[in-house]
């Protein structure tokens, strides 16, 4: 039934219904991230044209070669539009504080805007994320800049893009699913919590504000960086398996301009 799991790293690319680009070591993924990023801005820049990026935090690695780079080549973002996808809730299912240590508006603010060199940094309405009391902003933001240039991200051990979890709905539907709240899945809380608590999966928030494939499928690219070991499967579920809802990346199969860049480990079988 998962005979894909058996796709040894030499074919990983051959045939796949998401493209796959397979690199050397972690480092090289987020290079590549970043020289997207930032090559995009350079020739948006130059033909005096917006850049509207949909970011994650999840990959992360890819922020400290793209602060150096936009502050080394004097790169000005003053026309350029962060959407972050997704942000923790508290219990009162608002943003969690900047302080947390789980905030994504925190990381962004400390490991990205912070570390720009203030002359060239975006204003701070363009930093966008999606909040749980309008809902809407998103979705008209990006109808107001023309659409998403490149939606960056990473992919949850779920088959999950920002936090748009499994669903027992069809696929056209999950694909319509805009800019919402949503309780966590137990699979992400508890791969989240080995990563940033340590195991602690009983402090992990419960529920979060994430865009919605809808938007993400609007965009004109969509970037994946994947690394970690069980991102072994999840690229070959992702590429090779059946388009559905329990497994949202696999809808990236649809899209015209979508790749995924792993890196040696993995892209190793799973076993």
């Amino acid at each position: 039934m998962y005979q894909y799991f058996n796709i040894p790293a030499a074919d990983l690319e051959r045939n796949a219904k998401i493209p796959i680009l397979k690199l050397g070591d972690s480092g090289e993924v987020f290079y590549e991230l970043a020289l997207e990023m930032v090559h995009t801005i350079q020739q948006n820049n130059r033909d005096g044209k917006n850049t509207v990026f949909i970011c994650p935090v999840g990959p992360v690695g890819q922020y400290p070669i793209f602060v150096r780079l936009v502050n080394r080549e004097n790169i000005s973002l003053k026309n350029v539009w962060f959407i972050n996808m997704d942000e923790y809730l508290d219990e009162h299912k608002q943003w969690i504080e900047q302080e947390h240590k789980l905030s994504f508006r925190g990381f962004m603010n400390r490991a990205v805007y912070s570390q720009i060199n203030p002359e060239l940094i975006m204003p701070k309405e363009q930093r966008i994320f999606p909040d749980p009391n309008c809902l809407s902003h998103i979705p008209q933001m990006i109808e107001k800049l023309g659409g998403v240039d490149i939606c960056f991200g990473g992919i949850g051990i779920n088959g999950h893009v920002a936090f748009n979890e499994p669903q027992d709905i069809s696929a056209d539907e999950f694909a319509q699913l805009p800019t919402r709240t949503l309780q966590i899945s137990r699979e992400t809380r508890t791969i989240n919590a080995v990563g940033d608590l340590n195991g602690a999966i009983a402090a992990m928030p419960t529920h979060c504000v994430t865009i919605g494939m809808k938007e993400i499928l609007s965009a004109k690219k969509i970037r994946l960086g994947v690394f970690r070991d069980w991102h072994r499967a999840v690229i070959r579920q992702a590429a090779f398996g059946e388009v559905t809802a329990q497994f949202p990346v696999s809808l990236l199969q649809r899209h015209s301009n979508a790749l995924i860049i792993t890196n040696q480990n993995a892209a190793q079988q799973p076993y």
